[in-house]
């Protein structure tokens, strides 16, 4: 058994049907285990899956809020003079839409 066949024998127990994108689930998993603290990744990647439950788990969305999530990570423990010189929320949202 491999990490694939764990996520489709998960969605038939919780009887649910829905692609995964794995890789970026486990990034935001590491990031905010990393930049956070390690019991931020359970909860992050939950929450992410909550937020895409909103959007009916459209894969643009949940590329979208899971880039929101990575960039609150990655700035997380940052100094105000570091956070000065950086994106906020709202750029960082209007770049993911000329992306997505």
């Amino acid at each position: 058994m491999n990490l694939h066949d764990w996520i489709d024998e998960l969605c038939d127990v919780l009887d649910i049907e829905v692609e995964v994108d794995e890789a970026l689930i486990l990034d935001l998993a590491r990031d905010a285990a990393h930049q956070v603290e390690r019991p931020a990744a359970p909860i992050s990647t939950f929450l992410l899956g909550y937020a895409a439950a909103g959007f009916d788990g459209d894969p643009a969305q949940v590329e979208r809020l899971a880039a929101l999530a990575l960039a609150l990570a990655a700035r997380w423990d940052k100094s105000p003079d570091e956070l000065e010189h950086e994106l906020d929320d709202e750029e960082i949202e209007a770049v993911i839409e000329v992306e997505v």
